[in-house]
């Protein structure tokens, strides 16, 4: 059955989207102050604190799980389970760093259900007060991961809710999987309905009316009905009533679910007031104000989120999960995810690709960042086409004769952009050598002087730029440019745009227009292991699942107590030829992979014990093997181990040794690269190549 969605659903997510993300940067500084402290120390928070020039807020837990989350419907469709939740998490978290607070077993929620999945007990047995008792399983958690499933089951409060109930299953119980459902069911409403008490009593019908949750949210709304002007009083009340005095653990649901029901209750259905609100009463700030955010986001539409709040998120936000190509996120690529995932709940079919930054969305951005000598660029912002769609204008202040002015998008994030990293972050590139970089570029028809661009890349390994040919701008006419990056070596390609130039000489003072920014294509480098740099637990460009990774005299070496992983690259490449070169010092087995899609799945080839040659595929976390053939090979000796893919078909050489399987029964079709050995071993890896 097919289910109609709103007309305007694609903003009401992305204003939805961005007001999460908004919250969770407004109310993170703050995090786990009071009310006394935050009044005595800063007074009245009405803005963003300010960060140090030049850093991006770190990941959250907030926005990071969610992200994850969504994939569980991706790969398991709409009937997806809380076990297959489960899985979920196991696949893409890093074991026991990134995305989540890694507090130990007992006191950390998420910690506690993410070691019961991985011995083994499925969801929801994994996160339930049977098993973890009442105090972990009724903190935050269920609630803050939870505006997703309202966002991709508009005006379907009761559906969003369900959706809710099994995702906060895997981690929380009772009360806690009550605020998820809660959360859910209000964002979801919001795209019917804007009156905040309105949405308030939406909610209470999606959870018990015996529960705790229940009767803290009643509390709250009985307290502003009789005193609906005075949220320091209704504060009051809930610090004495439901204050973290009266619940056990970290962070309890209750007090927090409080603060947030008096946030959207007492905003006047206005966005800033909501969060401003939320984040005065302490506590759990970056929470409460990001589930408020997401909520009253989708309640006002872009409309009513005032553009600076959106002016320092510039489209982006980070993510911590082990596929280091999905952590620099783009938002408006966010919402595309998560409006396909709504369609197909719907029974529709998903929108056409675009372009990763084609800024068809209101004030969208994509992320694009400016420089230059004299801070020649004085604004970037989004603009609608005549025709439809939109374009970034770009409005040079000056330019003079032959100087130089660069536009971009970040494609990885160096450690020192971080403002800190409580959550273990890590990147790939989201951009490699060979790959062909496209835009459209647009002059104004009354710009006299002669304008070139061409596109470029800044390898921060090198410190260097590579550029494409420029080309002069024809007034008054869309121009597309492409270029092919050529292979590099040992290259971590961190920026990607477009470099203006004016060759007249006259200052030039104006504006041009950038659309349809995008890449594709197949990689083509090499890495040289001994040019390698520490960074994020592995070395640039590259996360890990487990395992002790460490560049080391001239190799990236590897070891560890379990099967240990580490990765680069898309989830998305198909064929590949890859080459590295290896040596083995200790243990049995010493493997190259392709086609990783995470911690659960992906093929592995190279040295096996009894002198062998295997490709080995990973399934449910567990390897097993597909093929091998013989091969003499000695610890402490180089090797060159050669491993492709091909659709459904996999080939693997040592020496003259080799090995071919054709893997017919649930093939995986793409993923990232990555290097794998197994418990007690340590490999020494001193290049790859990749193409």
């Amino acid at each position: 059955m097919t289910i109609q969605l709103p007309q305007d659903y694609e903003e009401r997510v992305y204003a939805g989207w961005l007001g999460k993300v908004i919250g969770v940067r407004f109310g993170g500084p703050v995090e786990g102050w009071t009310y006394a402290q935050i009044q005595h120390h800063l007074g009245e928070v009405e803005d963003y604190l300010p960060m140090p020039e030049g850093v991006v807020f770190q990941p959250d837990d907030d926005t990071a799980v969610p992200m994850v989350l969504l994939r569980a419907v991706e790969d398991d469709g709409p009937q997806v389970s809380a076990a297959q939740m489960g899985q979920t998490l196991l696949n893409y978290l890093g074991d026991q760093h990134g995305s989540l607070w890694w507090g130990g077993y007992g006191n950390s929620t998420e910690h506690t259900a993410y070691l019961n999945l991985k011995t083994g007990i499925p969801a929801p047995e994994s996160g339930s007060m049977e098993l973890n008792g009442s105090t972990v399983a009724e903190q935050i958690g269920g609630q803050i991961f939870s505006d997703i499933w309202g966002l991709i089951n508009p005006a379907a409060p009761e559906r969003a809710a369900e959706y809710a109930h099994r995702a906060s299953s895997v981690t929380h119980d009772r009360n806690g999987i009550y605020g998820g459902m809660f959360v859910a069911g209000l964002t979801s409403a919001a795209f019917a309905e804007s009156d905040p008490e309105k949405l308030v009593l939406a909610g209470l019908q999606l959870i018990p009316a015996d529960s705790e949750y229940a009767r803290v949210v009643q509390a709250v709304l009985a307290f502003y009905r009789q005193q609906p002007g005075d949220w320091r009083a209704c504060y009051e009340m809930i610090a004495r009533d439901f204050g973290y005095h009266k619940y056990p653990g970290v962070v309890h649901i209750i007090p927090n679910a409080a603060v947030v029901v008096m946030g959207l209750l007492y905003s006047g259905g206005d966005f800033s007031k909501a969060i401003q609100i939320t984040n005065m009463a302490g506590w759990d700030t970056d929470c409460n104000v990001g589930n408020v955010g997401a909520i009253m986001g989708v309640a006002v539409g872009l409309k009513g989120i005032p553009m600076r709040w959106r002016e320092p998120i510039n489209d982006v936000f980070a993510a911590a999960s082990a596929i280091g190509a999905r952590n620099l996120v783009d938002i408006p690529a966010a919402v595309r995810l998560m409006v396909n995932l709504g369609r197909q709940i719907a029974g529709l079919e998903p929108l056409p690709r675009k372009a990763r930054a084609h800024f068809d969305l209101p004030g969208s951005t994509h992320g694009f960042l400016f420089k230059g000598e004299q801070r020649n660029i004085l604004t970037v912002r989004q603009m609608p086409l005549d025709e439809g769609g939109g374009a970034l204008k770009v409005v040079v202040r000056l330019l003079k004769k032959k100087q130089d002015t660069f536009l971009y998008q970040e494609t990885y994030y160096p450690k020192a952009r971080l403002n800190s990293d409580f959550y273990s972050a890590g990147f790939s590139p989201t951009l490699y050598p060979g790959q062909t970089l496209r835009c459209r570029v647009y002059l104004p028809t009354e710009v006299k002087q002669q304008i070139l661009a061409g596109l470029y890349v800044w390898d921060q390994a090198a410190g260097a730029v590579h550029q494409g040919q420029s080309v002069v701008l024809r007034p008054g006419e869309w121009q597309t440019l492409a270029w092919r990056i050529p292979a590099l070596d040992s290259a971590c390609l961190s920026q990607a745009g477009l470099v203006v130039r004016n060759m007249s000489p006259e200052v030039w003072k104006g504006e041009f227009w950038l659309d349809d920014f995008d890449w594709d294509g197949q990689p083509e480098f090499v890495q040289d292991f001994a040019r390698a740099k520490p960074e994020y637990g592995a070395i640039s460009g590259w996360t890990y699942l487990r395992g002790f990774w460490r560049p080391f005299e001239g190799g990236y070496h590897g070891s560890g107590v379990e099967v240990n992983e580490t990765y680069t690259g898309d989830i998305e490449w198909t064929d590949l030829n890859l080459r590295v070169h290896l040596k083995p010092l200790r243990g049995g087995y010493h493997l190259a992979n392709l086609r990783v899609q995470g911690g659960l799945r992906s093929y592995a080839a190279g040295l096996a014990p009894d002198g062998r040659l295997v490709i080995m595929k990973k399934e449910q976390g567990q390897y097993r093997e597909l093929a091998s053939s013989a091969l003499n090979w000695t610890l402490g000796e180089p090797y060159e181990l050669a491993f492709s893919a091909k659709g459904s078909q996999l080939a693997a050489r040592v020496n003259d040794a080799c090995v071919e399987v054709v893997d017919l029964q649930d093939p995986y079709l793409h993923g990232q690269i990555g290097l794998t050995n197994f418990a007690g071993c340590h490999t020494r890896y001193e290049r790859l190549y990749v193409g």
